[in-house]
């Protein structure tokens, strides 16, 4: 284990131990990267872990499902470690329960598959990650209706990008009477080649800014609907 003394300094609030660099890990660490924040990769496949490399600040070959090689690699010092095995049941479950004995991080892990995704809430994952799942839901909407973005969050509550609708333009957003006739909120406009900004009353909409749209999930994909 050449990299722990290293290691060690990078562990923390402002860092994240990604464990498996596949599709979804590798994608998920050089993000994490490209934002400032360090990464450590651990992966069991040498040429993955040679090919992060020089990219993401330490990247290690290990066994993660051993809880003593993760206390090697200091893993139980960071606050923040996200499981991203998929295909390897096994590896992902015993990895994620060494994890959990730590205490000490916020554990993400990767389902692919609802009875997995089940086991890691049963083990007491804090956020059981549905890529796959999740994905299609999204897609789902945008496919069938005037969404240009959406987004869902728990309580059946969701933001939507979208265009304003005819009733919504050319006047201040405190004469369209939006809020209390379809139950959302208009959080934010994008000008034509513009940037994206808060709305206030006052802000004036037009055929082609876009928008985005907060409110219970019935409620939003109705809005979108009515260009």
């Amino acid at each position: 284990m050449p990299f722990t003394r290293s290691v060690e300094r990078i562990s923390g609030s402002e860092a994240v131990a990604v464990i498996g660099l596949g599709r979804f890990g590798g994608a998920l660490a050089t993000e994490l990267i490209a934002s400032g924040t360090e990464v450590l990769g651990i992966d069991i496949d040498e040429d993955l872990v040679q090919s992060y490399d020089g990219i993401l600040t330490y990247v290690v070959r290990a066994d993660s499902t051993r809880e003593e090689v993760l206390r090697q690699l200091s893993v139980h010092e960071f606050d923040r470690v996200v499981v991203g095995i998929g295909t390897d049941l096994e590896a992902s479950i015993l990895t994620t329960s060494a994890l959990l004995k730590f205490k000490t991080p916020t554990v993400w892990a990767k389902a692919i598959s609802g009875p997995h995704g089940e086991i890691l809430e049963q083990l007491g994952v804090h956020h059981v990650i549905r890529p796959e799942y999740d994905m299609g839901k999204r897609v789902a909407h945008l496919v069938r209706g005037s969404m240009l973005d959406y987004v869902e969050f728990e309580d059946d509550f969701a933001m939507v990008k979208t265009h304003p609708p005819e009733e919504a333009q050319n006047r201040p957003l405190v004469a369209t009477g939006i809020r209390a006739k379809h139950g959302i909120t208009v959080v934010a406009v994008k000008r034509k080649g513009g940037i994206w900004d808060y709305t206030t009353p006052q802000t004036v909409l037009y055929s082609d800014d876009e928008i985005i749209v907060a409110g219970p999930k019935s409620k939003a994909e109705r809005f979108s609907s009515l260009l």
